[in-house]
């Protein structure tokens, strides 16, 4: 569950040094945009977890695509709402998110699943099934294999659920594993689809 205190999960008091870390990263960028040559141009993709919106959101929007960012820290989503003006963002926690009130063709969680507890991950696919739109796109990033770790920048447990209940979980939901991806910093990614 989201700390009552801080609903971000220590992403508020890291937000200076998240902001100045991904300022010039590309890491995953050529992944993302291979992804999204999928989606229809121009589509809406909704961005969990976007932090200040470098680099996920600024190369979605670079290829004409209209994000629709959320993030629980209030200093991520200012940076954002600065850099990204014509984009929408909303400062609140993805367990609880409206998600706009909408559907959407594309849905990205980049550094977002494992950072949330196994049963808030497997809730949080669930809810991602009921706003991906008719033959829409999820991508999310977390290990394939199934373990726990120490978050570098927060400190915090994250935990991957691992490649084999992502998928079944996926297929619970109505989603169909698609592919996986390996970025240039080894980041693994999980692509499915509502077909």
């Amino acid at each position: 569950m989201t700390s009552v205190e801080d609903p971000s999960n220590g992403w508020e008091a890291a937000a200076a040094h998240l902001i100045a870390s991904r300022r010039r990263s590309r890491i995953g960028v050529s992944t993302l945009r291979e992804w999204a040559r999928g989606l229809p141009a121009g589509s809406s993709i909704l961005d969990l977890g976007c932090g200040s919106g470098v680099p996920v959101s600024e190369a979605l929007m670079a290829h004409g695509f209209q994000v629709f960012g959320v993030d629980a820290s209030p200093s991520l989503v200012e940076a954002f709402r600065l850099r990204f003006p014509e984009a929408a963002v909303a400062c609140e926690a993805v367990e609880g998110s409206a998600f706009f009130d909408r559907t959407f063709p594309g849905i990205v969680a980049i550094g977002l699943l494992f950072l949330l507890p196994a049963d808030t991950q497997r809730d949080l696919i669930r809810r991602l099934g009921s706003v991906l739109s008719p033959g829409g796109q999820l991508l999310f990033t977390s290990p394939a294999q199934g373990c726990t770790w120490r978050d570098i920048t927060t400190g915090r447990q994250s935990l991957s659920l691992g490649f084999d209940e992502y998928r079944v979980l996926l297929s619970e939901t109505g989603l169909t594993m698609m592919r996986t991806y390996l970025d240039e910093g080894e980041n693994h990614y999980y692509a499915a689809a509502r077909l």
